[in-house]
């Protein structure tokens, strides 16, 4: 599934469909690379890749880390 607009997550990690949701949720387009790792775009941010099998437990919560900080944050953009 390299460019769908969906992504089948039914063969993923439980913390990496959680992450994705997370994704989805906050307006992030998931779709898998050929290489099989996960990109991350949305409008206005540069893209965010990460592994689709998370090799340690802190991964998920990289990324989603990565996700928020990739976003202006609207009251700081407005009060500059």
């Amino acid at each position: 599934m390299s460019h769908s607009p969906s992504l089948s997550v039914r063969a993923t990690h439980k913390n990496v469909r959680a992450l994705i949701a997370f994704a989805v949720d906050e307006g992030w387009v998931v779709t898998r690379t050929k290489g099989g790792h996960l990109r991350f775009t949305k409008t206005g941010c540069a893209p965010i890749f990460t592994s689709s099998t998370p090799s340690d437990c802190r991964a998920g919560l990289n990324a989603r880390a990565q996700l928020r900080r990739a976003q202006p944050t609207n009251d700081l953009d407005q009060s500059l």
